[in-house]
């Protein structure tokens, strides 16, 4: 069963572990080598990872205790991370983070979500009505990333 909690500063580890595996496993069959190791670096500070998780303060989504997935949801709508575990794709560890967001959001009046979405992540938002309103390149670690910013309305 997919349980679905508030982050703790605790959590921060184990996200970093799935945001990587998850790029390095999933998106690298929609981005390059390079793109893939600027996306998720093998440097990348734990005190800077740290901090990012506590601003971002996503829910959590675990399977028999185990950590299997993690999405937040900002004030403003956006979504600024939503990664599922490469080994439990497929399962409805998305689905459930997925459905808890949209749910929070619109207790909390939010009348827009919006994220910018990987090529890989593009279908999924479809499924749950998000539209593309712009594809867009982004920078990163001086790798160019093409991903859409999709947005969905209440």
């Amino acid at each position: 069963m997919i349980k679905i909690r508030k982050y703790k500063e605790s959590d921060a580890r184990n996200l970093w572990t799935i945001f990587y595996h998850t790029i390095r496993n999933v998106n690298s069959r929609d981005y390059t080598q390079a793109q893939v190791k600027a996306w998720a670096p093998d440097d990348v500070s734990p005190e800077a990872w740290q901090r990012k998780m506590n601003a971002n303060s996503p829910f959590v989504a675990e399977i028999n205790g185990e950590t299997v997935g993690y999405a937040d949801l900002q004030e403003d709508g956006l979504i600024d991370h939503f990664f599922c575990h490469h080994k439990h794709q497929g399962k409805g560890v998305g689905r459930h983070l997925m459905e808890h967001v949209l749910k929070v959001g619109e207790l909390q009046g939010i009348a827009r979500f919006y994220s910018e979405v990987s090529i890989t992540a593009r279908p999924f938002y479809e499924k749950f009505g998000f539209k593309v309103a712009k594809e867009q390149m982004v920078e990163i670690r001086g790798q160019k990333l093409r991903n859409f910013v999709m947005e969905r309305f209440t």
